[in-house]
């Protein structure tokens, strides 16, 4: 067992504790609950053991016939519940928050995917299930924090250099996964085998007349339910997004050459003659990109700087700077972001996505030239102005960040458990025995 935590020997006596009341009426002692294993600051309850227990049988005594011995199923349970523990005190130490609008929203999709229209219908089927809906919001608000900081611990532990960028891109797995998919449309007139040069020609006159009336403005979709002899005809022609190498050669060389919207001429095969449209596209092409310079002064909270006069002296510099006083120079000498303060404040060229979201926001709705805010980020109070605004042909860019991307994406499984297992040998863990009455009991071992 290693000890981490100076705190560790104080909550070692938490383990010994249980939560009780007692009967006015004979004083005898109902215990409520019990901790089973402390972690670190924190510590895992019976009552959540038990919670956790059941909705793990209900769900795989629904898939399987049998199920493993019973105290290997509890001690899967335990490991699970410490690591969530371990996850949500690193949470914390960072400061992730999960807000009651994230919440919200995730209970609605939650709603969507399962067919309920209002909250009275997901508590009843809830409550069906043994759960209510305060304890979903809790489960919910517990697994979005647990994602928050695997995303943002793991990704920041994955380095990808540009030059394994470089080699992704030049493998035929990166080309394919870097190339632009088509949502495409398709109108085939088909042509037997055996057809004679007659009933050829016939096909080929009229191609080109749906052709034409495409040209004039005809809607496609409409045109393949009507005329289409491909199975997708009822859709009205839609294929569906597909890259350019799950098509067949013949019609990749035209696709490629589409712009969004437009339809190929007549495309003779052995089935007969083809007009492809290309509907939507990602990816491919001159990819521009709206980039903002822009300055700020940024003015910490703290013990002596609460908001109202963060906020207070950030007005007064925005005064002075709208009765002439140079930007530059105030930030030089207030600002308190040490990124940008020698600079005068200037940010440089940035890109969406760049800063966070309270940033971004009060840049987008600036005027070139504008004094905004003050503003609150979590970084404390700004005042900022857009300098500048232009269009930058990101294609490049855009193509390297999607292939670094995706690398970091192939590589996470691998290093969450890595960080795991870091946490968990660099917790202080110290295991109870289970209750008897909802698992075998486990030996008190911090590896457990």
């Amino acid at each position: 067992m290693t000890k981490k935590s100076l705190a560790a020997p104080l909550l070692h006596l938490i383990g010994a504790l249980s939560l009780s009341i007692a009967s006015s009426a004979n004083a005898e002692t109902e215990i409520l609950d019990r901790v089973i294993a402390v972690v670190d600051q924190g510590v895992v309850l019976q009552s959540e053991f038990d919670e956790r227990k059941n909705s793990v049988l209900q769900r795989l005594q629904g898939q399987y016939d049998q199920l493993p011995p019973m105290d290997v199923l509890d001690q899967q349970i335990l490991d699970q519940l410490i690591l969530e523990q371990l996850q949500l005190e690193e949470a914390g130490r960072y400061g992730m928050e999960i807000s009651d609008q994230q919440l919200n929203q995730t209970l609605q999709q939650v709603m969507a995917n399962n067919g309920f229209t209002t909250l009275d219908e997901l508590s009843a089927d809830l409550l069906s299930q043994g759960m209510s809906l305060e304890q979903l919001r809790e489960k919910l608000r517990r697994d979005l924090l647990v994602n928050q900081v695997q995303q943002g611990v793991v990704n920041n532990r994955i380095r990808v250099t540009e030059q394994e960028i470089d080699n992704f891109l030049a493998s035929s797995d990166g080309k394919f996964a870097t190339s632009p998919d088509y949502h495409l449309g398709h109108i085939l007139i088909s042509v037997s085998s055996s057809a004679n040069p007659d009933e050829a020609q016939e096909a080929e006159a009229k191609v080109n007349d749906i052709y034409q009336q495409l040209q004039d403005g005809a809607d496609f979709s409409q045109m393949a339910i009507a005329n289409s002899n491909d199975q997708t005809a009822l859709e009205g022609g839609d294929l569906g997004w597909r890259k350019l190498a799950q098509l067949p050669e013949l019609f990749s060389d035209v696709v490629s050459e589409l712009d969004v919207g437009d339809v190929s001429k007549p495309i003779r095969s052995g089935a007969g003659f083809h007009l492809i449209k290309n509907i939507e596209q990602r990816g491919g092409g001159e990819q521009l990109v709206q980039q903002t310079k822009a300055r700020h002064i940024l003015i910490k909270t703290s013990e002596i700087m609460d908001d109202e006069t963060a906020k207070e002296k950030l007005t007064e510099l925005k005064t002075q700077i709208e009765g002439g006083a140079d930007f530059a120079e105030l930030a030089r000498e207030n600002s308190e972001d040490i990124g940008s303060m020698l600079e005068g404040g200037d940010l440089g060229w940035a890109t969406p996505g760049t800063f966070v979201p309270a940033f971004e926001n009060a840049m987008a709705n600036s005027e070139i030239d504008e004094i905004a805010g003050p503003f609150k980020s979590q970084f404390g109070w700004h005042i900022l102005q857009v300098t500048d605004r232009r269009q930058e042909d990101m294609s490049d860019v855009v193509i390297r960040n999607k292939a670094a991307q995706m690398m970091r994406e192939r590589r996470f499984d691998e290093e969450l458990q890595v960080w795991l297992l870091e946490l968990r040998e660099n917790a202080y863990l110290d295991i109870k025995d289970l209750d008897s009455s909802t698992a075998d009991d486990n030996d008190s071992d911090s590896g457990a």
